[in-house]
């Protein structure tokens, strides 16, 4: 996969990826601007920032003027919001790489921010926030967070609570944007079928007006840790849902390649030790899996999982056994194998489309500020030893660093001797 990288004289950084024979284009913008970089009175600032971008600016003053235009070119569009970046992308038939580019262009420069509007989205998000709550296997993420970080930003919802969402103010907007959507916390990603010649000076004209100001930093993350801890939400759900949790380090990290693998072995497939375990010999759960989140100052691995309300002693048993093997046994030969196979040929897979290719590469140029080829990926996945996955599990797996959280019917008097490794 090629890319080039270029920076323009505002700061605004522009990544182009051409696809040769790709009948599609993506343009994605990205921004420095999350959850993280906001305090407790505005938090959920970002998050609603993203739905206001979408409704209207100047040339198009309303939401559906915005929608009816990608609308009628095809397209597919929509923005996302996390703890330290938001994005904004429409994808559309290549021929309509002029259109798509100035409507992204236009409401990340020119939002309205109108206070009609702000009123109604409230509510949007409200009920958004309430229906996010109401599924436990995505809230019991959410209580991980917490337990982990506590009262700072890595530990608040990035949706916000009802009380900051109700009192979000026009100026509260105003003056979130000025500080952080600025050119040098900005990168623009274009993927597909373009003459990437002329892409630069699109872009550079389409981005005129975006501010130089200076760009604000958000505050690091603070860890303290000295035991196991457990937060439990207390629910009467049909299964109990957990999610186990143990302190790593950042994405920058040199053993982001071995603990990608780790993770792959320990709960990244259908084929993996928890999944085999846990749903093919056990039968204790419908789904189960491992997955590492970095960020760029904090890190953690994170077990999630669906189980029988009479067997969650069981189920944390039998994953922190899991956990407890890969500091005790050497990875065998052909399932070290196997899983970097399997990631080789995921990250090939998941490379296939415009959209996915622009989100590669704006993931890694936002969190890295650096973007590593998928070839380059690979080979140091292919690096690995068995040694590596054994010294990053004694490393990792350790009871100062053990996390659990849990939405059900399970109390803590039960659960919180079992939170040990072996």
């Amino acid at each position: 996969m090629k890319f080039t990288k270029t920076v323009l004289p505002s700061g605004l950084r522009v990544i182009t990826v051409p696809m040769a024979d790709n009948p599609s284009v993506t343009v994605l913008v990205m921004v420095e601007a999350g959850s993280k970089y906001e305090t407790k009175d505005i938090s959920g600032i970002s998050h609603f920032l993203e739905h206001m971008v979408f409704k209207g600016t100047p040339r198009r003053p309303k939401a559906s003027d915005i929608s009816r235009e990608l609308d009628s070119i095809g397209a597919h569009f929509n923005a996302f919001t996390s703890q330290e970046y938001t994005g904004y992308y429409a994808k559309a038939d290549m021929r309509h790489l002029d259109t798509v580019v100035d409507i992204i262009a236009d409401m990340y420069q020119n939002p309205l921010f109108d206070e009609v509007e702000m009123k109604k989205e409230k509510g949007v998000i409200i009920e958004e926030l309430r229906m996010y709550k109401d599924l436990p296997q995505q809230h019991v993420q959410e209580v991980m967070a917490a337990l982990l970080y506590g009262d700072q930003p890595a530990g608040w919802p990035v949706i916000g609570d009802e009380q900051t969402i109700t009192g979000f103010k026009r100026q509260d907007l105003l003056k979130y944007r000025s500080a952080h959507y600025v050119g040098s916390s900005t990168t623009v990603i274009m993927a597909g079928s373009f003459d990437e010649a002329a892409t630069i000076p699109k872009i550079e004209k389409a981005f005129a007006g975006v501010s130089v100001a200076k760009k604000h930093s958000k505050l690091p993350v603070h860890e303290s840790q000295d035991k196991p801890a457990i937060k439990i939400e207390p629910k009467q759900t049909d299964q109990t849902h957990l999610v186990i949790a143990v302190r790593t380090f950042p994405i920058g990290d040199k053993r982001m390649p071995v603990m990608r693998v780790l993770a792959t072995i320990l709960g990244g497939s259908m084929s993996s030790r928890l999944f085999t375990k846990m749903r093919d010999e056990l039968g204790i759960c419908y789904y189960i899996g491992a997955s590492h989140d970095p960020s760029t100052d904090h890190g953690d691995l994170a077990i999630a999982a669906g189980v029988d309300n009479s067997r969650v002693e069981e189920a944390v048993r039998q994953i922190l056994l899991e956990c407890s093997r890969l500091k005790d046994e050497p990875v065998p030969a052909d399932e070290l194998k196997k899983a970097k196979d399997y990631i080789a040929g995921t990250t090939t897979l998941g490379l296939e489309t415009s959209e996915a290719r622009a989100e590669f590469c704006g993931f890694q140029e936002i969190l890295q500020k650096k973007i590593e080829s998928p070839d380059d990926l690979i080979a140091k996945v292919n690096a690995v030893t068995s040694t590596d996955i054994q010294k990053l599990a004694k490393k990792i797996f350790v009871d100062a660093g053990l996390n659990l959280a849990l939405i059900g019917r399970t109390e803590e008097k039960a659960i919180k001797p079992l939170l040990r490794f072996s």
